[in-house]
């Protein structure tokens, strides 16, 4: 069974397509990393998939069922934008209200779950105000949580934080996923580290799916390079030129693409007068592997 199956799902906002014929397909206990542009129809598609909006057309099951059941979006929370919180209230009284609203049995008991999930069950009486961007995250996911659902949609969680915000903000997400049995759908433009926790990817451009995968997948299709610096970059890359049929200049390096075998490259450059200062391997990532997509869509 997948948490979500999305077929034909459109929505136009004055005759213009945010969202165009979508299909799009999230297992259960996926990391799903769901990327594109400013504009690309991410948060509209997450919206539909909550209910905020009303497709013009297509459908949206979750969990096997249509996304409409009662019974149904009770198993998902969601984090669009901002948590919605008073600011002159502390966390624990934004996190009651919500608990109260939805109408949850023991909401201190619950409360105090949540809290413990996002690391910041010694924060409960800071005032909202007063939290930083990453703490302010992290109680929008908390509240995402309070009643255990077995959904969490996420819009942008990780953007704006500093390094040290964005790696509890991963551990937080593999945890929900591994302990709590949880499906994250989580959108991001920070594509580094989106691939350091997603299983799935999901591609969007223009309202529409333009590729979906797993990890796995991507490991597939995306290509290996050597990297390589010398004394001399330009007469090397000369030389290299002549054997490699991809050799290119970038950020310092000599990158030679399609190739298994450095030691061939460092035995080669020596036998033709040059020496070799620094040799990697390297496997282009998502954010280069996105790029490339992208170019090769605009051609």
């Amino acid at each position: 069974m997948n948490a979500i199956e999305i077929r034909n799902l459109s929505k136009s906002f004055r005759g213009m397509y945010a969202v165009d014929h979508l299909n799009m397909t999230v297992p259960v206990g996926a990391i799903y990393g769901f990327i594109g542009e400013n504009g690309s129809g991410k948060s509209t598609t997450e919206k539909l998939i909550c209910g905020h909006l009303v497709p013009d057309e297509g459908n949206i099951k979750l969990f096997g069922r249509d996304y409409t059941d009662a019974g149904v979006r009770v198993r998902v929370g969601a984090l669009i934008e901002n948590a919605g919180c008073f600011p002159n209230s502390n966390i624990w009284n934004n996190l009651m209200m919500q608990a109260i609203n939805l109408g949850l049995n023991n909401p201190a008991g619950e409360i105090r779950r949540v809290l413990k999930i996002v690391r910041m069950e010694y924060s409960a009486r800071t005032k909202f105000k007063n939290c930083s961007l990453g703490m302010k995250q992290r109680i929008g996911i908390a509240m995402a949580l309070l009643g255990n659902p077995a959904l969490l949609i996420l819009d942008e969680p990780i953007n704006g934080l500093d390094t040290d915000g964005m790696r509890i903000m991963r551990e937080i997400l593999v945890d929900i996923t591994k302990n709590y049995g949880c499906t994250v759908l989580i959108s991001s433009h920070i594509l580094g580290e989106l691939e350091k926790i997603a299983t799935h990817y999901g591609i969007i451009r223009q309202g529409k799916m333009v590729m979906e995968m797993s990890a796995k997948g991507l490991e597939g299709r995306t290509r290996t390079f050597a990297s390589v610096k010398t004394k001399d970059m330009d007469g090397a890359k000369t030389v290299l030129c002549l054997k490699y049929n991809n050799v290119r200049k970038e950020d310092g390096y000599l990158r030679v693409y399609d190739v298994e075998n450095t030691e061939a490259i460092v035995e080669y450059l020596f036998q033709n007068g040059y020496v070799v200062n620094e040799i990697q391997k390297n496997k282009i990532g998502l954010e280069e592997y996105y790029i490339e997509l992208m170019s090769k869509k605009e051609k």
